[in-house]
C-alpha cells in the first residue's frame, strides 16, 4: 500500500521532531512517509521542496513567523491543488478571527496544537489525504465564522466581473464530479459511485480548481452553483447524461 507523504513545515527543528514523535506514538509511521522542511525566511524553500516531493499533506504553523504561515498556506493551496494543507496554531484559546483567516487560505484542517492530541492529529492527516475537509467540523461549531464565510462568498458574487471572465469552462465529467463534491462526497466515495479510480477523481478535482481559480473545493462548488452549472439537490445531476441542473440557492455552511 502506498504511504501517505506528509511534510512538516516549520522553522523550529524541535517542533518538527515533536510532531514526528506524536505521529510515531499512533503507529502512523507504517502508513506515513514523513518529510521535514525549514521554509526559510520567505517560504521559498518550502515551495521548492513541495515541488520536488509532491506531498499529499503539508502541516504548516500559522505563526511561522509573524503569521506568514497563512500566506505560505495560501500559496501552497493555489499552486499545488493536489497537496492538502493542515494549519497548526499555538493559540491556546478559540479565536474566530484566526479560524476565519485560516479558512480563507483554503486549508482543509485547522488544529490548535496545545489542545490537539496525537490521535486527533493522525486522524486529521488521514482524513485530509482522503480528500475530506475536517475544517468544516470547526466551522459548524462556530456559527459566527460560518456566517462570515457565507457573506464573503456573497461579496465575491456581487463583484462586477461575471464568472465566465475569471474561469475556464468545465467539461461535462468535471461538472458531474463537482456535483458529487457539492453533495459532500469524498474522492473515494465519488470514485466508487462513478466506477473509476480515486486518482482519476483527484486529477479531475485538481483540474476543476485550476480552471475556476478556486481556493478549495468549497469555493469551486460556490462558483459553479452561483453560475447555475450544478445543483445541491441530491441526485439532481446523476442522470447518466452528465447534464448539470441549474441551482436556485446557495449551499449551506455545512455543505461548504
Amino acid at each position: 500500500m502506498r504511504k501517505i507523504v506528509i511534510m512538516i513545515v516549520d522553522n523550529q527543528p524541535f517542533f518538527r521532531s515533536g510532531v514526528r514523535q506524536a505521529l510515531s506514538q499512533q503507529n502512523m509511521l507504517e502508513i506515513l512517509d514523513i518529510l521535514e522542511c525549514d521554509p526559510g525566511d520567505d517560504g521559498r524553500e518550502a515551495i521548492t521542496q513541495i515541488t520536488a516531493s509532491s506531498p499529499d499533506v503539508v502541516l504548516v504553523d500559522v505563526g511561522y513567523p509573524a503569521l506568514r504561515g497563512l500566506e505560505l498556506g495560501k500559496k501552497i493551496v493555489r499552486f499545488f491543488p493536489a497537496t492538502k494543507v493542515v494549519m497548526l496554531s499555538s493559540n491556546p484559546d478559540e479565536d474566530d478571527e484566526e479560524l476565519f483567516e485560516v479558512i480563507k487560505t483554503g486549508a482543509v484542517a485547522y488544529l490548535r496544537s496545545k489542545n490537539c492530541t496525537p490521535t486527533e492529529l493522525s486522524e486529521t492527516i488521514k482524513r485530509a489525504s482522503r480528500g475530506e475537509y475536517p475544517i468544516n467540523d470547526a466551522m459548524n461549531n462556530r456559527p459566527k465564522v460560518a456566517w462570515r464565510v457565507l457573506r464573503q462568498f456573497q461579496d465575491i458574487a456581487a463583484m462586477g466581473k461575471t464568472i465566465e471572465e475569471i474561469t475556464a469552462p468545465l467539461t461535462p465529467k468535471e461538472l458531474q464530479i463537482l456535483t458529487h463534491v457539492a453533495e459532500g462526497n469524498s474522492n473515494k466515495r465519488i470514485a466508487n459511485i462513478l466506477g473509476i479510480s480515486e486518482q482519476t477523481i483527484k486529477n479531475h478535482v485538481s483540474a476543476i480548481l485550476r480552471k475556476l481559480n478556486a481556493n478549495d473545493r468549497a469555493h469551486a462548488v460556490f462558483l459553479a452553483i452561483r453560475n447555475g452549472w450544478i445543483s445541491t439537490q441530491p441526485g439532481a445531476n446523476v442522470n447518466g447524461k452528465d447534464e448539470p441542473v441549474p441551482a436556485k440557492a446557495l449551499p449551506t455552511a455545512r455543505q461548504r
